[in-house]
Formats: C-alpha cells, sequence, structure tokens
C-alpha cells in the first residue's frame, strides 16, 4: 500500500506567512515543565485561517454552514491534482485545457506558489479567477484546493469565495503541493471540529492511485 504524502504546511511563529491583518501567531508555556510545572501545557494563538485550512461558507456567507456542519465525505475520497505551474493566474481556460476527468469531485490546484512560502506573506500568489471559479462550480467539483493562503487573488473582488461558497463548494488553502505530480490521488482532509467558526485548521494528506 502506498504510503500517505503530508501536503499540510508548517505552522510555526516566525516562519508561517499571515493574511495581511491577521492576529500574529503566537505559542505560550502555559505551564512548563523546566518551570516547576508537571506538564508541558502550550497556549497557541491564531486565524483559523493560519495554514492549511478548510473555508466553509459561513466565511463569506451570513448564515451560511459552518465547519461542524460540513460533509466529512466531502473531504476525504478521491481527487486530482491540476499541474498549473507557468500560470499567472488560473482562468477557466487554464483548467479545461488539462483535460481534468469529469467525474471529478475534489480537485488540487497545483502552481508555482510553493516558492512563495517564506516567512512574510507575498502578495503575488497564483489565484483562481472568477470564470475559474464558475467552471469548477460548473463542473459539479465539490472541493477545490490551492497551494497559497487564499483561493482568489489578493485584494481581488469577492466572487471567487461567494461562487464557490454559495455553491457549496468547501475550499481547502494553504497546501503544500511541491513534490506531488499531476494526476490521480485519494485525499484525506480533516479539519479540526470547531463549533461555530467559518474556517479551521486541518491535517491534509494524499496517497497516490491509478485510475481505470
Amino acid at each position: 500500500m502506498d504510503e500517505w504524502l503530508d501536503i499540510s504546511v508548517p505552522v510555526a511563529p516566525g516562519r508561517t506567512p499571515l493574511w495581511p491583518g491577521s492576529p500574529e501567531l503566537r505559542f505560550e508555556p502555559h505551564q512548563a515543565i523546566e518551570r516547576g510545572d508537571t506538564v508541558d501545557d502550550t497556549l497557541v494563538t491564531m486565524s483559523v485561517h493560519t495554514g492549511t485550512h478548510i473555508d466553509a461558507p459561513a466565511h463569506f456567507l451570513p448564515g451560511g454552514q459552518r465547519v461542524e456542519d460540513l460533509d466529512l465525505e466531502v473531504l476525504t475520497g478521491p481527487c486530482w491534482v491540476a499541474d498549473l505551474r507557468g500560470r499567472e493566474q488560473i482562468a477557466a481556460s487554464d483548467l479545461e485545457a488539462l483535460m481534468v476527468p469529469p467525474d471529478t469531485r475534489r480537485l488540487l490546484l497545483k502552481t508555482d506558489n510553493h516558492a512563495r512560502w517564506g516567512p512574510e506573506f507575498d502578495e503575488g500568489y497564483t489565484a483562481l479567477l472568477s470564470d475559474g471559479a464558475r467552471w469548477v462550480v460548473e463542473r459539479g467539483i465539490r472541493l477545490v484546493g490551492i497551494d497559497y493562503l487564499s483561493i482568489q487573488a489578493y485584494r481581488a473582488p469577492d466572487s471567487v469565495h461567494t461562487d464557490l461558497l454559495s455553491a457549496g463548494v468547501v475550499i481547502l488553502e494553504g497546501l503544500d503541493l511541491a513534490e506531488v505530480p499531476g494526476g490521480s490521488w485519494e485525499l484525506l482532509c480533516l479539519p479540526l471540529k470547531l463549533v461555530g467558526t467559518e474556517a479551521a485548521p486541518a491535517r491534509a494528506l494524499l496517497r497516490r492511485t491509478t485510475r481505470t
């Protein structure tokens, strides 16, 4: 059996880029053995949109579905990794040219963003354009992921998020796809079961599969 490949990014203060305006990422010792406590216990302060995370509809849609209500079946199962390296932004024509299998329900977008994962936020990351989002919806895709902190371009209108989320598409952001070849994979994505939130950190894994 093929081994699982971890496609989550590390979350560490000073190493993980943050969306501008997000709270500072902090790990603080609440209890520490070296201070005489019986255990180590760490207080973590961060946005739920830090590192690898999923967006639920409530992120942009008032009254929308929240994390604890998401169907876990959407977050696990066959997926297709689309190799889009070399594109500055992702249009519907780029996706159409890739010959994505018509039965694809989970789509991960591999771009040149892997080179942007430094400690500082990079405004020029590759993202999905509005017509690309509509292509995803029209194809019946239920989950779409990308290898930076947002599926839509920085300072772009919110239509990419709203078009996807209003159609019930789960958005998986902040992936590490640098070592992942394009093609057929099995996805396992497990967000924290945070109650009442619009997003949640996740651990995402891939295992190679062969389409028949």
